[in-house]
């Protein structure tokens, strides 16, 4: 299922992270609540912090954020809203 933009604070459209295109540069703008929202919290995917999509596969998405790179799936990218 195709996820939709929503308005975001920052005044554009925010896009799930799983949709972002590799080398973007974009800023965390929400969590949607879940039972992975406080392990990406601890993670550094708080309102606000910059992220870099590495690459997108199959099974996710690769970013870096706050030194680190890590890999998520594609259910959990769908989560982090940015812009």
């Amino acid at each position: 299922m195709a996820e939709a933009p929503v308005a975001s604070s920052g005044g554009g459209p925010a896009l799930p992270l799983s949709l972002a295109n590799p080398g973007s540069v974009l800023t965390v703008r929400k969590v949607r609540r879940g039972a992975a929202a406080q392990h990406l919290a601890n993670l550094g995917f708080v309102e606000g912090a910059q992220v870099r999509v590495v690459n997108q596969t199959s099974a996710g998405t690769i970013v870096s954020i706050k030194g680190s790179q890590l890999g998520l799936d594609r259910d959990t990218a769908r989560q982090v809203m940015c812009c």
